[in-house]
């Protein structure tokens, strides 16, 4: 088992690739241009989900995490014009948001930039290095 694997938010990313599937199977003529964006947004979250899994603890890593959270948010706005056109009856499209819902959730805190604010250590409120121009300038 790889590590990505083992993971809820690539889990449960998987089974809305599976949902996903079975839904754009039963769609086609005006609805294949939303049938192949929900196609390809649903894959692109575990696969980026695994990639981003795969680097060391870094930005580059919640990049991935985020490139994965924007691609459920694609599906769920996918979900939601299927809807308003009705391709989709709202049950079938809430099934497939309440999916995304979890994974968005769990992408959120993963992909989360860390708030910490840090300033060299040269530099001391307090301190006298501050001058007056300096917040003239602000």
């Amino acid at each position: 088992m790889f590590d990505h694997e083992k993971l809820d938010a690539y889990r449960v990313s998987i089974t809305f690739v599976s949902w996903a599937y079975r839904l754009c199977k039963g769609l086609n003529g005006v609805d294949r241009h939303a049938r192949d964006q929900l196609l390809r947004a649903s894959q692109s979250i575990p696969l980026n989900i695994a990639e981003g899994n795969g680097k060391p603890p870094s930005a580059d890593r919640k990049r991935f995490f985020r490139i994965a959270l924007g691609s459920a948010l694609e599906c769920a706005a996918t979900i939601d014009v299927l809807m308003a056109c009705e391709a989709i009856d709202a049950e079938t499209g809430n099934n497939g948001k309440r999916l995304l819902g979890r994974i968005v959730s769990m992408l959120v805190r993963m992909s989360s930039v860390d708030m910490r604010v840090c300033e060299g250590s040269e530099y001391e409120y307090g301190s006298g290095n501050e001058t007056e121009n300096e917040y003239e300038n602000e």
